[in-house]
C-alpha cells in the first residue's frame, strides 16, 4: 500500500478527503494498531507521508 492508495481507503471509510499529511498519518498509525497493515507497509508510508510534509505530534 502506499499514500496513494491510504488516502483513498480514508475517503472510502470517512466519506471526506483528510485534512492533510497529518490526518494520513494517524490513519496509517491507527490501520497498523489494528493489524490492518505491517510495520514494513507502515514505516513505507510514513516515510511517504513525511516527505510530503507530515510530521510525528511530540
Amino acid at each position: 500500500m502506499n499514500a496513494a492508495q491510504l488516502r483513498g481507503k480514508f475517503i472510502a471509510l470517512k466519506n471526506h478527503e483528510p485534512a492533510d499529511m497529518n490526518g494520513l498519518l494517524d490513519f496509517a498509525r491507527q490501520m497498523y494498531l489494528r493489524g490492518e497493515i505491517s510495520i514494513a507497509e507502515y514505516r513505507d508510508i510514513a516515510r511517504e507521508l513525511e516527505s510530503a510534509g507530515a510530521y510525528q505530534p511530540e
